[in-house]
């Protein structure tokens, strides 16, 4: 099963379609139970905050979207069914 994820990039020039990337999780406690968030290393682009965890860490870039003044960087991942 492919599973696709948004991040937000600040600065151009440093991912770009087709290139694979690697991920670090982070796990954030709320009132609405446990949270993830994954950084593209090294500390390139950052998701937002999601409820399903990701299955594996490495994926690769669909797209970078430019943005009033971030970039959105689309990246795919497959994981196990």
């Amino acid at each position: 099963m492919k599973r696709e994820m948004e991040f937000r990039m600040e600065r151009p020039g440093l991912l770009e379609a087709g290139d694979e990337v690697e991920l670090r999780e982070s796990m954030l406690q709320t009132l609405a139970g446990m949270m993830y968030y994954y950084t593209i290393e090294p500390a390139l682009a950052m998701s937002n905050n999601t409820p399903k965890r990701l299955k594996v860490l490495k994926g690769t870039v669909l797209s970078v979207v430019e943005e009033e003044s971030v970039y959105t960087v689309t990246a795919i991942f497959e994981e196990p069914d």
